[in-house]
């Protein structure tokens, strides 16, 4: 059985003091981690402040992204290296804003992902249509190509482990958000496009819906099979509100 997950992506919000109180509320709350895994994904600049609150917890943490190579001339880049050092264990990759903001393609995706698969981490790979896309009718097309360029890197076997995040680029940050039955559609098309990789990975890889979560919807979009829990973006930055969500995973 697959154990729910709820990770929250703070983007490029919470100074070092800001991230400290509200991972501490966090924490305090003290949610049971046998009923849902909890990842905060704080800015770098606060992994380490998060780090040493969450000493001793549960509640994991990570990055929001990495540079696919391990040192060098790469002004403004992190490894995977780095991340592992802050005691990182999973990290954002792919993320729609990147893909969209910052012109990283599939290939720049498979690279990264393959360099923390390298440096031990656990990647969270963003995957999702845009809203031309989902118009034209070719959603699964383009979440399949963005599967298959992590295989055209290295093997099916890369896949154990890994957390895949169904984002639905049009429900990035504007309020919409997938149904619980499109969101299921498209989580069940991608397990099945991993169990033809892998029947093991295609059964226990965690796929989270990632797409203007909030605690009032949280319950009916996971209640669907297919779907594990979810990638929050705002409100992960309410402490109260993400825990409801993390409440919503684990019922």
């Amino acid at each position: 059985m697959r154990q729910p997950m709820v990770a929250g992506n703070w983007k490029m919000n919470a100074t070092r003091w800001e991230a400290e109180n509200l991972v501490r509320a966090i924490k305090e709350a003290e949610p049971d981690p046998s009923a849902v895994e909890i990842l905060v994904c704080p800015p770098f600049t606060a992994i380490d402040a998060v780090a040493r609150v969450l000493k001793g917890s549960p509640i994991r943490y990570g990055a929001q992204n990495l540079f696919w190579e391990k040192n060098g001339a790469y002004t403004g880049e992190i490894s995977g290296e780095m991340l592992r050092d802050l005691g990182c264990r999973y990290v954002i990759l792919g993320h729609s804003e990147r893909r969209q903001i910052f012109g990283e393609s599939d290939q720049d995706v498979a690279r990264k992902y393959a360099a923390a698969k390298r440096s031990g981490l656990i990647p969270v790979l963003c995957v999702g249509e845009t809203e031309e896309q989902r118009s034209q009718g070719i959603t699964e097309q383009v979440v399949s190509a963005q599967l298959q360029a992590i295989l055209q890197q290295t093997d099916a076997a890369t896949f154990h482990g890994t957390v895949i995040a169904y984002e639905p680029v049009w429900a990035i940050g504007t309020g919409l958000t997938a149904t619980p039955d499109q969101a299921q559609e498209v989580h069940a098309f991608l397990r099945a496009e991993l169990h033809a990789f892998d029947s093991g990975v295609g059964a226990s890889t965690r796929i989270l819906y990632g797409g203007s979560v909030k605690a009032e919807n949280a319950a009916e979009i996971f209640s669907r099979p297919d779907i594990d829990g979810g990638l929050i973006g705002g409100a992960s930055l309410k402490a109260e509100e993400f825990l409801r969500i993390c409440a919503a995973a684990a019922a």
